[in-house]
């Protein structure tokens, strides 16, 4: 580039003339590294349209060389397409003639044999005084911007179609939680649409006895917190509460600070509504499980009454052969009023007996008093430790001794050829606890979360009714307390927990 075209480029730039003086050279290497090191490409073109000069950049993008591009005409440069569909040539003239930049504007270029790029040009123009003598073509390239720009776009577009058609609700709030976006499941879940929330505090959308709950999770994130998956009602627009399974992200802006909060939540409508048709089903099989045990436990004894009241409808000559036959209808009617109440209370244990103080210790010596003969008959040895003589309690004694004796006697029929049981009882900070424990047959792993469930036996059908670890837990729990069970292995034995409120006055 001459002294002169470099005085006219720098001033068009702003800055001084070139010096005339002696370190002219200086200067011409200071504005070749200038023009060299400018990340865009600069073409000076004349008043003939032809290129004056040209920096390193466009020669080596254009992939063309300093011979077959200063002095040629700009048609000759840029493909007739470019001229063409961009009118260049006509724009130069423009700015030629008016003196006045051309606003920027974007083209694509593309030379032969070369791949497609996007540039943002502008012409400006040089002027000597008044007179335009030169252009100043100045493209920067700017493909990876664009080809960038298009995946954000892409990536935007799925994102959306991915939130658009999401099952789940996709909700998204500011950092106070007011909503900002409203999907269309959470349109079609919640019966709002967009425009109705957006601006309202997510947590006005929640049952009223949870919405500072919301509030509080909407702070922690904001915060920086983490936060669990959260059950929280949703109020649909019909009034109806809707079961919303939550988890929640925090959006952060550059500088990582949290603008707002993400929430996305499931629907668990249909899913209550499955396990309340599994459970209605459940107990429609328990039933049938009752129907064959109940059957057979009455059966018996209503058989032999049944047969001992045909006896008697012939008075005997034997006395005592009626008085035996009274015996066993008496026996009978018993056995089929205890099975009739075992039934009733594990529908409702009975409440109408009032709670009194009691002494744990004496209340569980008392009931295995009743229980040690037949211990000594099965050859099973019955062991009793206390920590402490007086172990007071509030409770219903006869719903207790029930519990108690129904554990002992699961016990000793889980040691059919002998064996130990060892009821221990001590305190453990506010609580009473139970502890029994035999050296028997021990329960599977597969059977041990279904023991207390009604009608649960493993029992052969007539052997018994699966009702009384359900009624012990119904118990237990109606005197605040817990049932719990131990039995790692088969054949080592099993331990059942029952652990009870101390007495307030303690």
């Amino acid at each position: 580039m001459t002294r002169l075209a470099m005085n006219r480029f720098s001033s068009s730039l702003g800055m001084e003339p070139v010096p005339s003086l002696s370190s002219e050279g200086r200067y011409e290497r200071l504005y070749h590294m200038l023009l060299t090191s400018i990340p865009f490409s600069l073409v000076l073109i004349d008043t003939a349209l032809r290129v004056a000069s040209a920096n390193r950049n466009f020669i080596e993008k254009a992939r063309r060389t300093e011979t077959n591009t200063i002095g040629v005409r700009i048609r000759e440069v840029f493909p007739d397409a470019i001229l063409e569909f961009m009118q260049l040539e006509a724009k130069i003239r423009s700015v030629f003639d008016t003196g006045l930049p051309l606003p920027g504007a974007q083209m694509t270029y593309r030379a032969p044999g070369i791949p497609t790029r996007i540039f943002y040009y502008t012409v400006i123009p040089i002027k000597m005084g008044s007179v335009v003598e030169h252009v100043m073509l100045v493209m920067d390239d700017i493909t990876d911007k664009v080809k960038l720009s298009e995946k954000v776009r892409m990536a935007e577009r799925h994102l959306a179609s991915v939130v658009e058609c999401a099952n789940d609700l996709v909700i998204s709030t500011d950092a106070e939680g007011r909503i900002t976006s409203w999907n269309p499941a959470a349109e079609r879940i919640s019966g709002y649409r967009s425009h109705e929330v957006r601006g309202q505090l997510l947590a006005e959308l929640c049952e009223t006895a949870r919405r500072n709950d919301m509030a509080a999770i909407i702070r922690q994130l904001v915060h920086g917190d983490a936060v669990e998956f959260q059950e929280l009602n949703l109020i649909a627009s019909s009034g109806g509460l809707i079961p919303v399974d939550w988890s929640f992200s925090s959006i952060r802006d550059d500088a990582s600070k949290v603008s707002g909060v993400v929430a996305v939540g499931r629907d668990l409508s249909e899913r209550r509504a499955l396990e309340q048709h599994l459970y209605q089903s459940e107990k429609l099989a328990a039933l049938g499980v009752m129907a064959g045990g109940i059957a057979h436990e009455l059966r018996n004894p209503l058989s032999v009454s049944f047969s001992a009241a045909q006896f008697l409808l012939e008075p005997p000559d034997d006395p005592d052969f009626q008085h035996e036959c009274v015996r066993k209808i008496l026996e009978g009617i018993e056995r089929s009023s205890m099975i009739i109440e075992n039934l009733l209370r594990f529908a409702r244990p009975s409440s109408s007996n009032q709670t009194e103080s009691l002494n744990l210790v004496a209340l569980v010596r008392e009931t295995l008093s009743v229980l040690t003969p037949q211990a000594k008959v099965q050859k099973i040895n019955l062991i009793e430790d206390y920590a402490e003589p007086f172990i007071p309690i509030s409770g219903n004694a006869n719903l207790l001794q029930q519990v108690v004796m129904n554990l002992i006697l699961n016990a000793y029929q889980a040691m059919p050829g002998g064996g130990e049981v060892r009821v221990s009882i001590q305190r453990e900070s506010d609580e009473a606890v139970v502890r029994v424990c035999d050296t028997g047959s021990g329960i599977s792993h597969a059977h041990l979360s279904k023991i207390f469930d009604p009608f649960f036996t493993t029992r052969p059908v007539g052997k018994g009714t699966g009702l009384g670890l359900s009624i012990c837990h119904t118990i237990v729990k109606q005197h605040g307390g817990t049932i719990a069970v131990e039995s790692s292995f088969l054949h080592q034995g099993t331990t059942f927990m029952v652990r009870l409120p101390l007495a307030i006055d303690v």
